[in-house]
C-alpha cells in the first residue's frame, strides 16, 4: 500500500465552520464518475472510476482504489477492484465492508460503429474488507437487473438500488426505474414488492439515502444531461406495501449528475451538470432538503462546482472527492487546448 497527502492531525471536523467549504489532501489520481462511500468515521473509500491517460485528453475506465483517513488527511492505495468499473454502486454496511453491486464497464463498441466511449452494466458483485485489504465474491445481480449509476440506500442489513443506467455510449444512455434489494445477512438479491418495485420515473445520475425509516431518491435524469429533473420520491421501508410517492418539496434547482448526503434529517445536494447557463455546464448549487418540513433551502454554493462524484458523510461533515470540472462532451478551452473531460484531483469537505 502506497501512502499519499499531507502530514499532521489536520481534518476536515477540525478546520470547517459551520456552512463553510475545506479543502483536503488531493486525491493521488484524477478520477471522475467512482463510487465513494464512508467506512466508519475514520475512512472515506473511492472505487473505480474513470482517469484521464497520461499526457492524454482521452479517459479509461479504472479498478484503482484509494482510501482517505480523516484524522490525518492522507490517501492510500489498497488493493484494486476485481474488475475496472465506473459509475459503481457502493455501500458499506458492517464495520469495515464495502459492498460493490454492479456498475458500467468498458465494452468493444458494436462492429461498425466508432464510438469513443462505450459502456454497458456488469452484474457482478463483491464485498471488500477493510481490515484485511481482501475482496470476495458474493451473489450476482439477477439476470436483467444489472446496472450502474444507481442511488444506494441502506437500511438495518438491507441495501437498495433505486433506478439506473444500462448502457452509455458516445450519444446514447439509457435510465431505468427498477428498484431492487440486497440482503448482506443472508447473501441473496430479494424481490420487492410490486409497488416498491419500480420508481414514478426512470432515473440515473441521481441521488439520495435512506433517512429513518424512508428511503429518498433525488433529481437526477432520464437519458441525455439535458432531461434533468427536480424531483424528491420517497419509499417507507416499514410500509413498502404502499410503494413510492412524489415529495410535494421539488429541488429549487432541477439538476443531473449530482451528489449529496444526509445529516440530522436534512439532505444536501451538490454541483451536477446540464447547465446552460454556466460557460463550463456545471452546476455549483448547493441546496438542502428538511425531510421535517418538506421544504428546501439554498446554501452556500461549492467553492469548486463539480459534477460526477458522489459525496460520503462522516463525523458531521460530508466529503466530495474529485469529479468533473466540466459537462462531458462540451468543448471547454483547458490550458489552451480543446478539451471534452476535465477530470480533477481536489477534494473537500462541506460541514453544515
Amino acid at each position: 500500500m502506497t501512502a499519499f497527502g499531507l502530514l499532521g492531525s489536520a481534518n476536515a471536523a477540525t478546520f470547517c465552520s459551520s456552512g463553510r467549504w475545506v479543502n483536503l489532501a488531493s486525491i493521488p489520481t484524477p478520477r471522475q464518475e467512482h463510487g465513494t462511500v464512508a467506512i466508519g468515521n475514520s475512512t472515506i473509500a473511492i472505487v473505480g472510476g474513470i482517469a484521464p491517460q497520461y499526457n492524454s485528453t482521452t479517459v479509461f475506465t479504472t479498478d484503482l482504489i484509494q482510501l482517505y483517513d480523516i484524522a490525518s488527511n492522507t490517501w492510500r492505495t489498497v488493493s484494486p477492484a476485481p474488475f475496472r468499473v465506473n459509475h459503481p454502486n457502493l455501500a458499506s454496511v458492517a464495520p469495515n465492508k464495502l459492498y460493490l453491486l454492479g456498475g458500467l464497464t468498458d465494452v468493444p463498441p458494436p462492429k461498425g460503429q466508432d464510438l469513443d466511449i462505450n459502456w454497458i452494466a456488469s452484474k457482478d458483485c463483491y464485498v471488500y474488507d477493510a481490515a484485511t485489504d481482501m475482496w470476495a465474491e458474493i451473489a450476482s445481480m439477477p439476470n436483467g437487473t444489472e446496472r450502474g449509476s444507481s442511488v444506494v440506500g441502506v437500511h438495518n442489513e438491507m441495501i437498495y438500488l433505486a433506478g439506473g443506467m444500462t448502457v452509455l455510449q458516445t450519444g446514447y444512455q439509457d435510465a431505468v426505474n427498477s428498484v431492487i434489494s440486497f440482503n448482506t445477512t443472508s447473501g441473496l438479491w430479494q424481490r420487492l414488492e410490486s409497488a416498491a418495485a419500480e420508481l414514478p420515473e426512470s432515473r440515473q445520475h441521481a441521488t439520495g439515502a435512506v433517512i429513518g425509516d424512508t428511503f429518498y431518491v433525488i433529481g437526477g435524469r432520464r437519458y441525455g444531461q439535458m432531461y434533468h429533473r427536480d424531483t424528491v420520491s420517497e419509499l417507507d421501508l416499514q410500509n413498502i406495501e404502499a410503494g413510492w410517492r412524489k415529495s410535494t418539496g421539488h429541488m429549487p434547482t432541477s439538476r443531473g449528475g449530482i451528489f449529496g448526503g444526509a445529516i440530522d434529517g436534512k439532505f444536501y445536494v451538490f454541483g451536477g451538470e446540464g447547465n446552460p447557463n454556466s460557460n463550463t455546464g456545471v452546476f455549483n448549487q448547493t441546496e438542502m432538503f428538511d425531510i421535517a418540513s418538506g421544504r428546501w433551502a439554498e446554501l452556500l454554493p461549492m467553492a469548486v462546482p463539480r459534477h460526477g462524484t458522489q459525496a460520503a458523510v462522516a463525523g458531521g461533515c460530508i466529503y466530495i472527492p474529485g469529479g468533473g470540472l466540466q459537462q462531458d462532451g462540451k468543448e471547454v478551452i483547458v490550458g489552451g487546448k480543446t478539451a471534452y473531460h476535465n477530470t480533477t484531483s481536489h477534494c473537500d469537505a462541506y460541514c453544515p
